[in-house]
């Protein structure tokens, strides 16, 4: 239970600090948020619990191949946001149309040899 507090605390700390840096900084907080921390948090965490390579290879490339359908929405949230919406609407129709793509690979990737 403490490991999990540990986990979640450190995760935490970087997501407090993007928001934190990004209030003054917002393209240098974009840089931090864009940077694979959690990825490679979530790889330090799966190994320390399950060290195989086969699991840990398997889960590095399908992170890559769903890396792909969450970056339209950071182009349609601020074009809706330029455009007037307001944020909770271009918020949700950025995820809503993550979640459509993120289906779209669920569904097209293992057709095409993907491993996800």
């Amino acid at each position: 239970m403490l490991y999990f507090i540990l986990k979640a605390a450190l995760s935490g700390v970087i997501i407090a600090a993007i928001s934190t840096v990004s209030r003054r900084y917002p393209g240098f907080g974009a840089l931090i948020a864009s940077l694979p921390l959690i990825s490679v948090l979530g790889m330090i965490w799966l190994w320390r619990e399950r060290p195989d390579v086969t699991n840990m290879a398997d889960h590095a490339q399908a992170t890559f191949w769903f890396v792909l359908p969450s970056l339209p929405m950071f182009l349609v949230i601020p074009a809706l946001l330029r455009a007037g919406v307001n944020f909770w609407a271009a918020l949700i129709a950025g995820c809503l149309l993550t979640i459509v793509l993120y289906s779209v690979m669920i569904w097209l990737g293992p057709r095409f040899g993907l491993r996800l």
